[in-house]
């Protein structure tokens, strides 16, 4: 069936709609009437995203003409670390989906941002499909004592009913834990298939846009890690998070994989406890309140993690192997980047590692992303190797070349500041780097190096 098409006649300054054309629009402006054909389409039909206004047909505006007034403020969930990884606060209109392996507290987060969200500005509905009402309650009750009314639950697994109750009671924010227990009527399929993944994303879209109102979506993993469902949710979505952490230990690092509102590079951490998850607020303090003082194969490194520089440890062991073919174990470094560092150390440092396990360790269980830890990984090999003691007050950044040169890193005079705060005596670091921040000389030593072999005279 052919779809009808009608003409309209539309201001260009005030968006007024004629049938007929007019030579003075309402709002006092001359020939500002253009010809526009309109094509009707069904206000059912669900694969459509209508605007707010509900409007059934399409038409293109001028970007001057949007308003972000009502899209400015953003929600405070009342969890600082958790409002840094989101960029200042939940968006109004965003959808929000967070991953991690079952147990680390994908829920606890969560619920406790709803419960501190319903006390500020409104209701919140809950949806589970995994546990019952009782079960939430239980948890709540731990880990937020004192709840608002505000704040809803629903146990329910039909998208079409969550939609239904949403649209009911106006919620200013809506969690759906999980979107692989959701299903819609129209896919016959199982939920948590690819299409009920992929058809639901696209309602809580839906919901989220035209509703203005903040989504959060828990999403399940697969055995390596990964987002469970088809790659394009990923896509839809405004902001992707990843919630990590070993479950027997209390350490947990929440990390942005996308943020269309702010950086990637920024993280959260939070301890696991009793009463929920509580914040971090000196996560370098937290990296190196156990190390040891001048030991053999560990040194202090720094990176810049969105906007707050970390201090953590780096630990290395180097052991005669008996075995024909040598280890290479890291955690927390790329086993591609350590390869290349234990190449430069034979080739430019002379160290024979052939017949060594080498082993290395980035404690408290961060991955730090870049080059900046390069320096430091090489100092710990070195110092395990040769059996040199480091000291505990020395710190090291800087990337490594496949020539042995030592190359500049980013956000060095944030690092130094930091290290500064922290007590840090002595710093090796790139040599032009080191001379472009002579000035802090009188408060640390700054240790200009650039090449391999001075870095290793140099600690």
């Amino acid at each position: 069936m052919t779809k009808k098409n009608k003409t309209v006649f539309i201001c260009q300054e005030c968006g007024y709609e004629s049938p007929k054309w007019m030579g003075q629009c309402i709002c006092g402006t001359w020939n500002s009437m253009i010809e526009e054909k309109i094509v009707e389409t069904k206000i059912e039909d669900k694969r459509r995203r209508t605007g707010t206004s509900g409007e059934t047909h399409a038409r293109a505006k001028a970007l001057t003409k949007v308003s972000i007034e009502g899209n400015k403020k953003s929600l405070d969930t009342g969890i600082g670390e958790l409002n840094r990884v989101l960029g200042g606060g939940l968006v109004q209109g965003s959808l929000t989906l967070i991953s991690g392996e079952p147990g680390i507290g994908k829920s606890t987060i969560i619920m406790q941002a709803a419960a501190r969200i319903s006390e500020k500005y409104g209701k919140v509905l809950y949806v589970t499909g995994e546990e019952s009402e009782e079960q939430i309650k239980m948890r709540v009750d731990r880990i937020c004592p004192d709840i608002s009314n505000n704040l809803f639950i629903l146990a329910e697994t039909n998208i079409e009913n969550v939609v239904i109750v949403a649209d009911n009671l106006e919620p200013v924010f809506v969690v759906i834990d999980s979107i692989q227990t959701m299903y819609t009527e129209d896919i016959d399929s199982a939920p948590g298939s690819v299409s009920q993944v992929r058809s639901c994303g696209n309602e809580l879209m839906k919901m989220g846009k035209v509703k203005n109102v903040p989504v959060f979506i828990v999403a399940h993993v697969t055995k390596s890690g990964e987002l469970a469902g088809p790659k394009t949710v990923e896509h839809m979505v405004d902001c992707v998070l990843n919630f990590m952490g070993e479950r027997n230990q209390e350490l947990r690092i929440l990390r942005s994989l996308k943020n269309r509102f702010g950086t990637t590079s920024e993280i959260g951490a939070f301890e696991m406890g009793g009463q929920g998850l509580e914040e971090i607020k000196d996560l370098s303090s937290r990296f190196l309140e156990d190390m040891n003082t001048n030991v053999e194969g560990a040194i202090v490194t720094a990176v810049h993690e969105g906007t707050r520089p970390l201090l953590m440890e780096v630990q290395a062991l180097a052991a005669t192997t008996s075995l024909g073919f040598a280890r290479r174990t890291a955690i927390g470094i790329e086993n591609s980047r350590l390869n290349m560092i234990l190449a430069v150390l034979e080739r430019k440092a002379g160290m024979s590692l052939v017949n060594q396990d080498i082993y290395i360790n980035v404690v408290g269980g961060l991955r730090p992303e870049g080059t900046s830890t390069d320096l430091s990984v090489a100092l710990a090999i070195h110092s395990s190797y040769r059996g040199k003691m480091t000291n505990k007050q020395t710190l090291a950044l800087g990337e490594i070349g496949l020539t042995g040169e030592i190359r500049a890193v980013p956000n060095v005079r944030k690092i130094i500041n930091e290290a500064i705060r922290m007590g840090f005596k002595k710093i090796i670091l790139p040599e032009g780097q080191a001379k472009k921040l002579a000035f802090l000389g009188g408060k640390i030593n700054l240790i200009g190096v650039k090449t391999i072999n001075e870095a290793l005279n140099a600690y």
